[in-house]
């Protein structure tokens, strides 16, 4: 009986990490963390920043104008992250951690240079730099993550990585609810430096993965864009295209704007602007947190229903979220608690990020796992930032924010039809 127990505990017991793979783990979380602080920076200090450079620039700083002018600087932010994928083919050819960390340097110098904005297009163009180097640490970071790790760790380390970005949301809403609010937005933008540091401890410190390191060894050497768009890749590249924009409009919906919404529905409650700014960081806080469980809770549930089960019901719970907060909380006559608890149900679902950094390394060889990874990630974000156009100008004309960010559960609707389409890996090993 006890040789019985032994047995079964050391059948259980997992590939225990070596130092590198430690280092290298919390080398990419710390990237994408800081990369989730930068992303969220911009949605928390928008109001403020964009009253002191309008009238720099020429234009009233009237709502109408903020959210307008708002949401063409984030929409040029998208397209900087959609031509991040030019990282990708660079990773597979020179290496996962040196590449991770030029994406890294990139969207730190240029997000502590919006600090020194004189005026929007200034600014505009920091922001787009500093897109495309945020656009590729996500690819790169569970490219690096998903080779690294043991097989049988590798699935729970896509959820633990994708906690790192909403940490990096919930760190935003602690530094503007501390520096924000006394020293000001640009100080907010200072902040979005510090990741110069991780760049540099990750050149120094992580070792290449031994799967790439492999592969290059092997490998003659091919046109991994083109290859993944062949007949061997083409449906489930373009599947996984479809099913990652989905989830970047729904995301960008609503993270971009809860800020803006907590502010009016609080500002509408009476509180004093500080304290809704206040109220805003404390709501991002609740998100953040609630999309970190959603992220942990992800990797189990996937293996043992499947990927596509799994991101069917994240995405029901997506829509209803969005519908429940933007177009129905967001229009009660004291709707702050009621949106502020519809915030953490859309926080939870919006962990379904954390599958697509298990499930997208698991559908490519290692030769264009990088490419496919970031191209995937980067055609979401060009058709993102078309939605966000979209979504500025619908707030311009009905004067409310509530009604379109409500209607882009309609995006989570199609994604349960493409779903069927993707291919199903659970139980397979990451091919080679």
């Amino acid at each position: 009986m006890n040789s019985l127990t032994d047995r079964t505990s050391v059948s259980r017991r997992r590939t225990p990490l070596n130092r590198s793979q430690i280092a290298g783990f919390w080398g990419a979380w710390a990237g994408w963390t800081l990369d989730g602080m930068d992303s969220f920076i911009y949605a928390l200090v928008l109001t403020p920043a964009l009253t002191e450079l309008l009238p720099r620039s020429g234009y009233a700083a009237t709502p109408a104008n903020v959210g307008l002018a708002g949401s063409i600087l984030f929409a040029l932010f998208l397209v900087g992250w959609g031509l991040s994928f030019i990282w990708g083919p660079l990773a597979d050819r020179f290496g996962r951690t040196k590449v991770l960390a030029g994406t890294i340097f990139t969207f730190a110098i240029f997000t502590g240079l919006a600090a020194t904005s004189h005026n929007v297009w200034e600014l505009g163009i920091y922001r787009f730099i500093a897109g495309v180097g945020i656009g590729g640490e996500w690819a790169l970071a569970g490219t690096y993550v998903a080779e690294a790790w043991p097989e049988d760790r590798r699935k729970m380390g896509a959820g633990y990585l994708q906690t790192g970005y909403y940490a990096g949301f919930f760190l935003a809403a602690a530094l503007n609810y501390t520096v924000g609010v006394h020293y000001g937005w640009r100080a907010m933008f200072l902040t979005g430096a510090v990741p110069v540091v991780v760049a540099i401890l990750i050149l120094l410190r992580v070792k290449e993965s031994e799967k790439w390191e492999k592969a290059e060894a092997r490998t003659v050497r091919t046109k991994p864009l083109r290859e993944i768009m062949g007949p061997a890749y083409r449906r489930r590249t373009w599947v996984a295209c479809i099913l990652l924009t989905i989830a970047i409009i729904g995301l960008w919906a609503g993270a971009v704007y809860e800020p803006s919404a907590v502010i009016q529905l609080a500002t509408k409650a009476g509180m004093a602007r500080n304290d809704a700014i206040r109220t805003a960081s404390l709501a991002t806080g609740l998100l953040s947190i609630a999309t970190i469980l959603g992220c942990l809770a992800l990797p189990p549930l996937a293996e043992r229903i499947g990927r596509k089960k799994t991101l069917a019901i994240y995405f029901v719970g997506m829509a209803v979220a969005i519908v429940g907060s933007f177009g129905w909380a967001f229009y009660l006559p004291n709707g702050l608690a009621p949106f502020i608890a519809w915030l953490f149900v859309l926080g939870f679902f919006g962990g379904n990020f954390a599958l697509f950094s298990l499930w997208l390394p698991e559908q490519f060889e290692t030769r264009v796992r990088a490419t496919a990874f970031a191209f995937c990630t980067s055609f979401g974000r060009f058709v993102g930032a078309g939605v966000n156009f979209l979504l500025g100008a619908a707030v311009l004309h009905l004067h409310t924010l509530g009604v379109p960010v409500a209607l882009t559960a309609l995006a989570f609707i199609v994604g349960l039809f493409v779903i069927p389409f993707a291919p199903e890996t659970k139980g397979e090993v990451l091919p080679q």
